[in-house]
């Protein structure tokens, strides 16, 4: 299928990258940055070159198109995802790729910041990228590979199908998200208008790496109220917040409970944000688990925290606030197993060993499963995201674009 097929997926890669869309915590709108749809606009535009007469835009920055039906059977509509916003925590303005050719298996030194150095030592799987094409930032930005190799991937193979009319397939709806790196990506997506009945997110990392399990997610906001006095006259009057906050954050477990403690299928209990004064402090923490019971035993657990340093400090009070994220999408797609079989003999076909696995987090298929669309994640290539050390392979992207060309033919011959 493959054989004469020039793959696009690169070259749109290191377009996509140099945009900056940056998603915003901070902000109240939606998109939480104007800025992400430049990138999706850019998308619209070349959807609509590819034949794609239906690309479009909202006002929330999602991208909606459609890739006709090319059968006459009745085939289930699917859709494939990916997010065009980058990760707050690494910068994404000017963001310089480098393509390093033929990679050779040591260390990759990144030119605008010497100190910048990716290793296989830190990256071991760099060493399965050997002869590789292996693309980077420059030292001073993260890539945004997570997720612009999925957008590309899509992207791809969306060319792939309208230049190759002769492999059948079904319906299928593209969907390109801002806002998921913040928690918000689906949260304006128009369900009736995607009309998808199935779906899957490429936003997994490594070559074969197939997700239809992720956390489950609550966020726990712990809100302190100190009694707030004159520090000169403060005897016996003064209840400092920050105290009250630092007291119960000290007795969080020191070797258990935590991200920097726990891997495989053990959850966790993270402080991401603090903020306030001596009369308030406000503490943000996310609760993960696989088993979505375990989330209210770590929240009573940690209520229990806050009870005790509360002890400590008579005068002060303290509001808990427990908001539900996403769940675990296995509770959904063990209904649907057809979902995940398709992709894993899709990426069979492509040549590629599928590895199963759980995702130590989430992503907008998490949601999107719970919200009536049943929807695993597929890998893309990206590694190392969310810092300057992010990196992809260009042949990992090419089988990612393989597995779901396949994927899509695959739907078409079972129906």
């Amino acid at each position: 299928m493959f054989e004469n097929y020039t793959f696009t997926v690169a070259e749109r890669f290191i377009r996509y990258v140099q945009i900056d869309t940056q998603s915003d915590p901070g902000s109240n709108s939606h998109p939480s940055t104007e800025k992400q749809k430049d990138l999706s606009r850019l998308l619209v535009k070349e959807l609509q070159e590819m034949g794609i007469t239906d690309a479009g835009l909202d006002e929330y920055g999602y991208v909606y198109a459609t890739i006709p039906a090319n059968t006459t059977k009745t085939v289930p509509v699917i859709c494939f995802c990916s997010h065009v916003d980058t990760a707050p925590d690494c910068t994404g303005k000017d963001v310089r790729p480098i393509i390093h050719p033929n990679y050779d298996g040591g260390d990759i030194l990144l030119p605008d910041d010497p100190s910048q150095v990716i290793s296989p030592k830190e990256h071991p799987y760099l060493l399965e990228k050997k002869g590789e094409d292996i693309i980077t930032a420059s030292g001073t930005t993260l890539l945004g590979a997570d997720d612009k190799a999925g957008v590309a991937v899509i992207m791809d193979m969306a060319h792939y199908l309208l230049q190759h009319p002769q492999y059948l397939h079904g319906r299928i709806r593209l969907l390109f998200t801002p806002d998921e790196e913040i928690g918000r990506g689906v949260d304006r997506v128009d369900m009736e208008r995607l009309g998808a009945e199935f779906a899957y997110t490429l936003d997994a990392g490594e070559r074969g790496a197939f997700e239809d399990e992720t956390f489950s997610a609550d966020g726990v906001k712990v809100t302190f109220h100190g009694v707030s006095a004159h520090p000169g006259y403060a005897k016996d009057k003064l209840v400092n917040a920050i105290k009250v906050a630092g007291s119960f954050l000290d007795s969080l477990p020191k070797d258990e409970w935590s991200p920097e403690t726990t891997e495989g299928r053990y959850g966790f209990v993270h402080p991401v944000r603090i903020s306030g004064l001596a009369e308030k402090v406000v503490v943000e923490f996310i609760i993960r688990d696989f088993v979505t019971a375990r989330l209210a035993a770590y929240e009573e657990h940690l209520r229990s925290k806050v009870e005790d340093a509360l002890a400590s400090f008579p005068g002060a009070r303290a509001d808990f606030e427990v908001v539900e994220q996403y769940r675990n999408m296995k509770e959904v797609l063990d209904l649907h197993p057809q979902v995940s079989d398709y992709a894993v003999e899709a990426m069979e076909r492509a040549g590629v060993t599928v590895q199963r696995g759980s995702a130590r987090g989430g992503t907008d298929g998490s949601r999107l499963s719970f919200m009536g669309l049943p929807c695993p994640n597929i890998f893309t290539g990206e590694m190392a995201f969310h810092g300057k050390h992010e990196y992809v392979s260009i042949q990992d992207m090419q089988k990612a674009v393989e597995s779901i060309v396949h994927l899509a033919c695959i739907w078409e011959e079972k129906s």
